[in-house]
C-alpha cells in the first residue's frame, strides 16, 4: 500500500507535506507541490516546493536552503526590484526603505529550474489592491527576471 500523502523531512527547513486546499462541497484538491513552513522573527513563511513526488521536489531542497540563509538580503534584493518595477524613474531611498517595511515575505517558492520565487504581501494596504500581492522571481544567480503581480 502507497502512502496517499508523503512527507519529506529536512533537517534544516522541517517537514514538507503534498499541499491541498479543501473545497467548499468538502472534496479535496491536491496541489503540484509540497509546502512546509519556517519561522522568521515570529512570522510564519511558507515555504513551496514544484512537484507531485518526494523524487521530483528533493533535489530542489538544496536551493530553498541557500534562499532561506541569504533570506535578509533576497527579500530587500525583492522589495527593491518591487519598487523599481513600478516606479517610472530612479526610485527614491525612501520609497525602498518604505517597500522594505511594508512589503512582508509570506512565501517561497522553489521550481525545477532552480527560479525562486518570493511572494510578498502589502502589510498596510496601501500599494496593492485586496487580493493582490507582488511576486519576485529570482534565477539561480539571485539575479531579478521579473516581477509579477498575482491574485
Amino acid at each position: 500500500m502507497s502512502d496517499a500523502s508523503p512527507t519529506i523531512d529536512d533537517p534544516e527547513l522541517g517537514t514538507f507535506t503534498r499541499a491541498t486546499s479543501q473545497l467548499t462541497d468538502g472534496s479535496v484538491l491536491t496541489h503540484d507541490w509540497f509546502v512546509g513552513t519556517i519561522s522568521v522573527e515570529g512570522a510564519e513563511i511558507e515555504l513551496m516546493l514544484e512537484g507531485q513526488t518526494p523524487d521530483e521536489v528533493a533535489p530542489l531542497l538544496p536551493r530553498m536552503r541557500e534562499v532561506v540563509k541569504r533570506l535578509h538580503t533576497l527579500q530587500r534584493i525583492a522589495t527593491d526590484a518591487v519598487v523599481a518595477n513600478f516606479n517610472t524613474g530612479e526610485p527614491e531611498r525612501q520609497d525602498l526603505d518604505d517597500a522594505a517595511s511594508d512589503l512582508a515575505l509570506e512565501a517561497i517558492e522553489v521550481t525545477p529550474d532552480g527560479t525562486a520565487v518570493l511572494h510578498l504581501t502589502d502589510t498596510c494596504g496601501e500599494h496593492f489592491p485586496e487580493g493582490y500581492w507582488p511576486a519576485v522571481h529570482l534565477g539561480i544567480d539571485d539575479a531579478v527576471q521579473q516581477v509579477t503581480v498575482e491574485s
